[in-house]
């Protein structure tokens, strides 16, 4: 029986695979990428060298990948398009392209330049989608009352509080261990590409966290996971989003009222409320200014919507 060629990528291009290796190694090393993001930039090239090898009528070798000229690059973004590629997904593929062209004409393997004429397909400006402050505190106390046991009412509603208190990430809150929780008031997170962050750690989310501790029925040793899932192991982000998914149901919220939109609403209520641009983008662990600069844009949105729903004179 033949094989599938995208299940047996290192057979079309062999002579690409130490390329990809290399780059792959380094996204993992240096970069420290997520593993979303390593994954998916692993199907971006290796399929981009499938392409190649139908394109070209060969299996690729780097001679080729000197040689390929921007109508190339523009087929194969052309075939993911007709295939169904959005438009996020075809940016992202073609961001992928770049950064492996980009790393080996670094380390003096392979030149091409004609990759920088490709433009990335246009996006449309999608700002977050905070909860107002009377959802994102009504998702904390309602959390619990999906949970089949009262110690994982207690653990989603201490990690939901983490994520709207602290404004961290869900991946950020669920890799804690049980040694993170200080006994300050000043919690150390590990962001992205292993980046260390400090944020207050309100009393509020502390009591949370001390309440899951107190009643959850699994030994948790210190450097052992702080959440964890019935088996003891690890909490799952799965399991969070699911529950966040039957309070939004409940609560008759929109589709967007996921765990991350409660980052979003930590974010926008503090700039609402007369919050530092830089402070809030260190407490968030935006490497770049202009990411949390969209909040800005969030928080007049924010506010126009307060006013149109509570001032009478926008009902008129």
């Amino acid at each position: 029986m033949k094989k599938d060629a995208s299940q047996s990528p290192h057979i079309i291009f062999p002579a690409l695979m130490p390329l990809l290796q290399g780059w792959l190694s380094y996204l993992q090393t240096e970069k420290r990428v997520s593993p979303h993001t390593f994954n998916a930039y692993e199907r971006d090239i290796t399929g981009f060298f499938i392409f190649l090898s139908h394109h070209l009528g060969q299996s690729p070798v780097v001679h080729d990948l000197q040689q390929l000229r921007p109508t190339d690059f523009r087929a194969f973004l052309a075939k993911k398009r007709r295939d169904g590629l959005s438009p996020s997904s075809l940016a992202r593929t073609l961001s992928a392209i770049r950064a492996f062209f980009k790393f080996h004409r670094r380390n003096n393997i392979l030149t091409n330049d004609a990759i920088s004429a490709v433009t990335a397909p246009k996006l449309p400006k999608r700002l977050p989608r905070p909860l107002d402050e009377q959802s994102a505190r009504k998702t904390l106390t309602d959390v619990g009352d999906f949970a089949t046991e009262s110690w994982i009412a207690d653990r989603d509603i201490a990690v939901l509080s983490l994520l709207y208190g602290c404004g961290l990430r869900i991946s950020e809150a669920l890799n804690l261990n049980r040694r993170n929780i200080p006994d300050g008031d000043m919690l150390k997170v590990i962001g992205k590409r292993n980046k260390e962050r400090l944020v207050p750690l309100l009393p509020v989310v502390k009591d949370a966290i001390e309440t899951y501790i107190t009643h959850c029925p699994h030994n948790l040793p210190m450097d052992g996971p702080l959440f964890i899932g019935m088996q003891g192991k690890r909490l799952n982000a799965r399991v969070i989003q699911l529950a966040m998914q039957r309070v939004r149901e409940t609560m008759g919220l929109p589709a967007s009222a996921t765990p991350h939109a409660l980052r979003h609403s930590f974010a926008t209520h503090l700039l609402t409320a007369g919050g530092d641009l830089r402070t809030i983008q260190e407490l968030l662990g935006h490497v770049s200014l202009s990411t949390t600069q969209h909040y800005t844009d969030v928080d007049t949105a924010y506010l126009m919507d307060v006013y149109n729903n509570a001032h009478p004179g926008a009902k008129d």
